[in-house]
């Protein structure tokens, strides 16, 4: 049976109606190289035989508990066919070639489960001898549970050999709750599939390692490969000829540490050390071509063949990018960078171009930066790589920067260059097809060298992986952010991202609940980012202010006090004819022990000349304290010679210096604020007890498979009820009526006094209209409330029969509204306000992203402007604020375990001075598209 050798005949394959394409996807392994993973196919017998065939005898034993080494037609018929529902198989590939030189897909791993009852299935792996090791069984094991989940199935069951250590250690380091015991010989494991806090902590750090790696991989280069268009045509230069150009110039003014091989040259390439040209792809690569666990380690490639190849930069138009990606795989590459444009900004068709690459670059164990990239650069001493379009390399430093676009990175680089501010590497990512600031947020968490990590986002694909990451990131090193536009709702050309409906404010949340210090612009970037890699992080906010004179100290005061600062009372002036005496007293006392957290230090004369007595007094006394300290003096900027001194224990200490004092302040206020965010409890994932997910799971399933079309469907109040109630959620009943004698009877069965209420939208919670009446206490007033009701919607909505509740009185209490959904680029969100104008017109209301903790949940409550309502405002009683936030977290919980929940609200959610009564609630399901942020490692593309 022969494997489709074609894309159009692996499209055929993958339309079959039983085809699950969705579960295909591209991963990186433990070593930082990658592997697709898509569904096993009957036209895979022939490489499932081949792969059986090369196991060891060991590995067989361990799979099928017998020496298998060839597979039987019948047994490869019943391997391969399979309905992807009860029996599913996914397979690892990689490209290769046959005897003949014929391109085929080579399988690595299979993963497979057969159901053995409605909700549970027997697993199986097997891997292949040399990718034992490298994290595929885990990774496998990740992608079939999600996929069993997708089918209903909820347990796990294998039967392993004891002495198949590794595949029980696979079992048991997932995270999951596993049972085993021993039962003639066979050890049998069982687990349940539900994800749990352990298992997604497992998954996070393994994440975490893979893609640390393959960054790792990418930046310590040292054999770069540049693939031009060749020599000008008569047509003229295109776009291809100067990128590849201005890399070799760049090369050949400074090559770092770098050897660059050029291969289709656009012109002369000079005599120079670390350049060489390539005739042909076999002077690059070699007939036989290179291992393709070369550059498995990651580590720097100096002692490695001069004639392999690291890193290559791709300077050609698409089709011919995506050949030179086809013949880089398996030859030891471990990414490529996409100088060019000319894909996703195109269109469709360039879309269509885009991903095809990717999809090569991932099969052949290679990750892609790009295109449309202005390269990546280290400043690593002995070890720095140039394979950009920088015509300088910026100097050594502490902050690592991402940027997406081209001209963002022309502008950051002059931008350094100006301020005198390193970096320990950049990286644009152009169109982010594969690497991301996600990525580059992993690798720097334990580079030892990035202090500071600063990102220039345009736009952010993942936002739930972007806040996981920051926040873990944000914990141990500062992440400063700018988001173009601010919104985050603008997507660049060539940026293929899920829409969204989110309000805009809900990036502001994402970015809070992260940690990361959010600035405004570029300019604001690079301030807040000197702050951080030349100064501590401050112990405090109060600030001791050191100006030129008392009125330019009451302007930076009034400054510190809207950057949140408390200005300290030792803060001090000095005249301009102020002696070194003086000086010295004013500054030793602005930084005597226990004056101030930090300092900021202004000096600019109106008309005596400045001396550099005070910038001398300041950057020695900032030193000698390690206490916070900025400046802003006339004709200082960035990081000046003379703000320059040494502290006590031989270290270099730089003072910041800004253009103006308000720059000055609101740097140093961000700053304070991030080091606050460090030092505080932030919490723990909200779960609570009481709640039955895997029933929600199958009321959900339940209900969508029963809905007509496919809009998903509203559920009924009994539903809703039975929803809420999986969490731990108490809805109070009601009931519909039309008419008088109706409503009479529905309070008799629910208890007078009672609520009425119309059951139109536009008027549920419109007192004013007439729309709620309250505190009916006998039969006599509900009658005549009804009639005015009743009258009301004729005149408001023209209704002569409108549908009305009849509701039990709750507790009396300050009334909120709770709400969540699911959004297509950020997922689950939650949003909490208190019910009324505040809410509907004000637009005061606070979002989160679950997963909460239990401190982003108090935060919630406490932000909103009308907050002091439920604490006792006006001589009310509190209200009862653990069980409103135990509602909230609940919620949370909820719109986090269900993507099919499109929309849910609370309202009324009355928080008396005991207890919470949810008073009315709507909910609206459909199905779900998988989440970008899936409980399963994938890249994109």
């Amino acid at each position: 049976m022969d494997v489709p050798d074609t894309p159009d005949e692996r499209q055929d394959a993958r339309q079959h109606p039983e085809y699950p394409v969705a579960w295909e996807a591209d991963v990186v392994l433990r070593d930082g190289t990658t592997m697709h993973v898509r569904p096993l196919r009957p036209d895979d017998a022939d490489a499932i035989q081949r792969f059986q065939v090369a196991q060891s005898e060991r590995s067989a034993y361990f799979r099928f508990f017998a020496p298998v080494r060839r597979l039987t037609d019948r047994e490869l018929n019943r391997l391969t066919h399979l309905d992807q529902r009860d029996r599913v198989a996914l397979v690892a590939v990689r490209p290769g070639v046959d005897d003949d030189g014929r391109p085929r897909e080579d399988v690595l791993g299979v993963a497979r489960y057969d159901k053995v009852s409605a909700a549970e299935a027997e697993v199986a792996f097997n891997i292949a001898d040399a990718m034992q090791g490298k994290g595929l069984g885990s990774v496998l094991l990740e992608h079939v549970a999600a996929a069993a989940r997708e089918r209903g199935v909820r347990r796990f069951t294998a039967d392993v050999l004891p002495q198949n250590s590794s595949m029980l250690a696979v079992f048991r380091d997932a995270g999951y709750a596993v049972s085993q015991h021993l039962d003639d010989g066979v050890v049998t494991v069982a687990f349940d599939l539900d994800p749990t806090e352990r298992s997604r902590e497992v998954m996070a750090d393994r994440e975490h390692r893979a893609e640390a790696r393959s960054m790792q991989a990418l930046l310590s280069a040292r054999r770069v490969l540049l693939v031009g268009p060749g020599p000008v045509g008569p047509a003229g230069a295109t776009p291809e000829h100067h990128l590849a150009q201005r890399v070799v110039d760049a090369a050949a003014a400074d090559p770092g540490d770098t050897r660059l091989t050029v291969l289709g040259a656009p012109g002369p390439v000079p005599d120079a050390p670390g350049l060489a040209v390539a005739a042909s792809w076999d002077d690059v690569l070699g007939v036989e071509g290179g291992a393709d666990d070369a550059a498995d380690d990651g580590a720097a490639h100096g002692d490695a063949d001069d004639h392999g190849v690291d890193l290559a930069l791709l300077s050609v138009p698409p089709d011919d990018a995506v050949d030179a990606v086809r013949r880089l795989a398996g030859r030891g590459v471990r990414g490529v960078v996409v100088l060019a444009a000319g894909y996703a900004e195109t269109g469709p068709d360039g879309l269509a171009r885009q991903r095809e690459l990717v999809r090569a670059a991932h099969a052949g164990g290679m990750r892609v930066v790009g295109p449309a990239s202005f390269g990546l650069l280290t400043t690593t001493p002995g070890a720095r790589l140039h394979a950009s379009l920088a015509e300088r390399s910026p100097r050594a430093g502490v902050v690592g920067m991402f940027c997406q676009s081209a001209p963002a990175a022309v502008t950051l680089t002059r931008t350094l260059e100006r301020r005198g501010l390193g970096v320990s590497a950049l990286l644009s990512a152009g169109h982010r097809a594969d690497v991301s600031g996600n990525d580059l947020m992993q690798y720097w968490q334990d580079d030892a060298r990035t202090a500071v990590v600063c990102l220039y986002l345009e736009s952010i694909g993942n936002p739930r992986k972007f806040s996981r990451i920051a926040r873990r990131l944000a914990g141990v090193k500062p992440v400063v952010v700018v988001v173009a536009g601010r919104s985050g709702q603008v997507v660049p050309p060539g940026h293929a991202v899920r829409a969204t409906r989110a309000p805009r404010r809900l990036l502001d949340e994402m970015l809070r609940q992260s940690g990361v210090i959010r600035a405004e612009n570029t300019h604001q970037l690079m301030d807040v980012a000197q702050v951080l890699a030349h100064q501590p992080l401050p112990s405090g906010s109060r600030v001791g202010i050191l100006a030129s004179s008392a009125a330019l100290a009451a302007l930076v005061a009034e400054a510190a006090a809207a950057a949140g600062l408390v200005v300290a009372a030792s803060s001090d002036f000095l005249p301009p004819d102020a002696t070194d005496e003086q000086i010295a007293h004013v500054t030793d006392a602005l930084y005597a022990p226990g004056a101030c957290d930090v300092v900021v230090a202004v000096d600019v004369p109106v008309v005596v000349p400045r001396t550099g007595a005070v910038a001398r007094a300041v950057a020695e006394a900032a030193a000698r304290t390690g206490r916070t300290t900025v400046a802003s003096m006339l004709g200082l900027s960035g990081l000046p010679d003379e703000l320059a001194t040494t502290g006590p224990d031989g270290t270099p200490v730089r003072i910041p210096a800004f253009s103006t004092p308000e720059d000055a302040v609101t740097a140093l206020g961000k700053v304070v604020t991030y080091a606050r965010w460090r030092t505080e409890d932030r919490g723990t994932h909200v779960r609570p007890e009481g709640m039955d997910a895997r029933r929600a799971r199958r009321l959900v399933e339940g209900w969508l498979a029963d809905a007509e079309g496919g809009d998903g469907r509203v559920l009924t109040q009994d539903e809703t009820a039975e929803l809420l109630d999986c969490y731990g959620v108490r809805l109070w009943r009601s009931r519909t009526v039309r008419t008088a004698d109706e409503a009479v009877a529905a309070a008799d069965t629910l208890g007078w006094p009672v609520a009425l209420k119309t059951a139109s939208t536009a008027l549920r919670h419109r007192t004013d209209l007439g729309g709620v009446r309250l505190d009916i206490a006998d039969a006599a007033e509900l009658r005549a409330d009804v009639e005015r009701m009743r009258q009301v919607a004729l005149e408001v909505l023209g209704e002569d029969e409108p549908a009305m509740e009849v509701q039990a009185m709750a507790p009396v209490g300050v009334p909120c509204v709770i709400r969540s959904g699911e959004d297509p680029l950020f997922g689950p969100k939650v949003s909490f306000g208190l019910a009324g104008d505040a809410t509907d017109l004000l637009d005061d209301v606070a979002y989160g992203i679950p997963p909460l903790t239990d401190v982003d949940v108090a935060a919630m409550v406490r932000t909103v402007r009308a907050a002091p309502r439920l604490f006792g405002y006006g001589g009310a009683p509190e209200a009862d604020i653990d069980a409103l936030e135990g509602v909230l977290a609940r919620v949370s919980v909820l719109a986090d375990d269900l993507p099919e929940l499109a929309s849910l609200e609370l309202y009324p959610v009355v928080v008396g001075s005991v207890g919470v009564s949810v008073l009315h609630a709507v909910v609206r399901l459909r199905s779900a598209a998988q989440r970008a942020d899936a409980p399963r490692r994938a890249l994109p593309g």
